[in-house]
């Protein structure tokens, strides 16, 4: 738990600081900053294991892709949050890496999938499997009640974001 003002970390639930913003809120967004900021710092490092060319942002991509399989370039760019040419930048750099394909949507002949090759399907694989590895490693001594929580509360968050 992080201090208040007096320095003994007691808190008291509702409390409001002369500002009028509310104790919990604040901790809250002085906690999800700090994990942002770890977060993308983690990215740049995911992304580089996966290949030393690829951009941070990009590998959100590829795991959107991992995940749900082939997704057309609209898709993505509205999942990323990222214009057209934003995106069709991006796609057409991880194509010259040898991580995505597109092919013609099966649905809609005029329309392209992207999914990732077996290249960038093993790779991203690898890479997420030592993520993996390094949250159990770093969370070995909390419950896995704990842990199913966090995930219940961050999925919930992220759904409210979303909106």
């Amino acid at each position: 738990m992080h201090e208040d003002a007096n320095g003994d970390g007691r808190r008291v639930a509702g409390q409001v600081t002369p500002s009028g913003a509310d104790q919990e809120f604040l901790a809250l967004e002085r906690e999800l900053t700090v994990l942002l900021r770890r977060a993308r710092a983690n990215q740049g490092e995911m992304a580089r294991e996966v290949h030393p060319d690829l951009e941070s942002s990009a590998y959100g991509l590829l795991i959107r892709l991992d995940e749900l399989g082939g997704q057309r370039a609209t898709e993505l760019a509205a999942y990323i949050g990222v214009g057209k040419a934003t995106m069709s930048r991006q796609l057409r750099a991880l194509e010259e890496l040898g991580l995505i394909a597109r092919a013609p949507d099966p649905a809609d002949g005029r329309a392209w999938l992207v999914t990732l090759t077996d290249e960038g399907r093993g790779r991203v694989g690898t890479v997420r499997e030592a993520r993996r590895a390094r949250y159990v490693s770093q969370l070995t001594h909390w419950d896995r009640r704990e842990v199913a929580e966090l995930a219940r509360l961050l999925h919930e968050l992220n759904g409210v974001m979303e909106r």
